[in-house]
């Protein structure tokens, strides 16, 4: 046997491509050459997949061996090409000897492809079976395109990408346990998903807040919503309290959204989140442009994609970098992001929630009842201009939160996160029956069929655009919000009261 071709998969920003392992041995000088645009990951493979066969009992062959990575023009990195790269070193030398090379006399002693497997794993020296990275993606992305195709992974990968439906998942411990399945002697097993995958943490609860009722309220509409949301207000107000309890309130994943959360965290290295569990991604304010938007020579995700599905909460948003408030502008927009170098474009999904806080001014005092803020008004006026008008305009509420009064501990607990969470629920549920997607994600061609407003609420919308020199973008928000606020109240239509309270948070945002 001379050539043996394998299937496998790379992977490219969230997107798994196929990859053909063709593996050629002629006679000549014993060399072991691995081509088609391999970074030094996959070229390492050559040592670990030489000890890997000779620890686990089989010959390295002596001769010219050439390894294709195809196609050519596609990076590839990681050692996810080990396990691929071994079998076709044992085809090629004639150690595995699988039955179908016996009952199908058409087939080519000179070339066998395994039609119906896609492999991918990484080797320790010993011949075991290391996980990879992006098992999940590259689950995804056979069940898409190949269904009539099987995965062969190593076991930890296998169990955790089982629960990818239409898909067969096979999952081996060793080198030795795929020959011996390929030979016929043993046969692996499809694997069956994990139970439970990580056990999932208790939310923080809205009951632990104590008055703050309206800044509750944008809460609950921006959750209802997917509207994105800012709080304003002095240090010890509760920002971050309330913002810690958001996720706690949205609706639970579908099992697709699972799925799209668990391929991004195994795809990052990024520890795993549990399984059904919206991600909460908090940043320091210092963090870099690659890090929160993602970048990097080699493209690599950044938070906007940590918190796909889930939440990004920026607090001290003012101190973060000028470019990386900017960037957020295309993920609000497109709910993905493109990194483009001068060999490659990869984008990567962005679909999250922003929640961002801010102090009033740079000391944080300002509109403190004891007057303690000692900052210029050219300075508070300099701090609250770092946030740009386009920015601003991507924010759908805005809530200033006050201090309590000094008998704040005398207020009863909150509602609980779980009774706002139904609420919560059934306004996302009407709204996937009535447009398919959450009313911050409305298009603009959908609205006027969408938000029906009555006599009153469209008069006074005519009279806010008279008087307010809000941006047509800015609009089109506030009758998003106003159609989240009707959903809360199960009303067909957007009454006054509905664009009223819309409009206090933008126009909250605006003073």
């Amino acid at each position: 046997m001379a050539l043996a071709v394998l299937m496998s998969r790379s992977l490219y920003g969230m997107d798994a491509p196929p990859v053909r392992v063709e593996i050629h041995l002629s006679n000549g000088l014993p060399s072991f050459t691995v081509v088609g645009l391999a970074d030094a990951e996959v070229r390492e493979s050559r040592e670990r997949v030489r000890a890997a066969i000779l620890s686990s009992g089989f010959e390295f062959p002596t001769g010219r061996l050439t390894v294709n990575l195809s196609p050519a023009d596609l990076p590839k990195e990681s050692g996810r090409f080990d396990l691929p790269i071994a079998l076709g070193v044992l085809l090629v030398s004639g150690q595995i000897d699988m039955p179908e090379l016996k009952r199908n006399p058409d087939v080519k002693d000179s070339e066998v492809t395994l039609a119906k497997l896609v492999i991918a794993g990484e080797l320790s020296l010993t011949g075991r079976l290391s996980p990879i990275k992006g098992a999940i993606a590259i689950a995804l992305a056979v069940a898409r395109s190949q269904p009539e195709m099987s995965l062969l992974l190593p076991a930890i990968n296998a169990r955790q990408v089982a629960r990818v439906p239409g898909l067969r998942v096979l999952g081996a411990d060793s080198l030795m346990g795929v020959v011996q399945h390929l030979n016929g002697q043993q046969r692996l097993i499809p694997s069956e998903p994990l139970t439970n995958i990580l056990a999932v943490t208790a939310e923080p609860c809205l009951s632990d807040v104590r008055g703050q009722l309206m800044a509750r309220r944008a809460l609950e509409v921006a959750a209802a919503g997917g509207h994105s949301l800012m709080f304003s207000g002095t240090p010890g107000v509760g920002k971050t309290m309330l913002a810690k309890r958001l996720a706690g309130i949205l609706p639970a994943l579908t099992q697709d959204e699972c799925l799209e959360v668990a391929s991004v965290s195994a795809f990052t290295g990024a520890p795993d989140t549990p399984w059904g569990q919206r991600p909460f991604r908090a940043p320091h304010h210092s963090a870099s442009m690659a890090a929160i938007i993602g970048g990097g020579t080699t493209p690599r995700a950044g938070e906007v994609t940590l918190a796909h599905k889930g939440v990004l909460f920026l607090d001290e948003f003012p101190e973060f970098e000028r470019r990386v408030r900017e960037a957020l502008r295309e993920p609000l927009e497109n709910l993905s992001v493109s990194i483009a170098r001068a060999k490659l474009k990869v984008e990567f999904p962005a679909d999250f929630q922003l929640l961002a806080a801010m102090n009033p001014c740079p000391c944080g005092w300002h509109g403190h009842p004891q007057g303690r803020c000692k900052c210029r008004l050219e300075q508070i006026a300099g701090y609250q201009d770092r946030i740009s008008g386009p920015v601003m305009d991507r924010i759908d509420l805005f809530v200033a939160l006050t201090l309590n009064d000094e008998h704040w501990l005398e207020l009863p607990p909150g509602e609980a996160s779980a009774a706002v969470r139904k609420r919560v629920e059934i306004a996302r549920t009407t709204q996937f029956k009535r447009q398919k997607t959450v009313n911050a994600r409305l298009p603009d061609a959908d609205l006027d069929a969408c938000c029906p407003m009555t006599a009153d609420s469209s008069g006074l919308l005519s009279n806010v655009i008279k008087r307010h020199q809000l941006s047509a973008r800015a609009i089109q928000r506030i009758r998003r919000v106003a159609r989240t606020c009707a959903d809360l109240d199960g009303a067909q239509q957007i009454d006054v009261l509905h664009f009223a309270e819309a409009f206090q948070y933008r126009q909250q945002l605006a003073q």
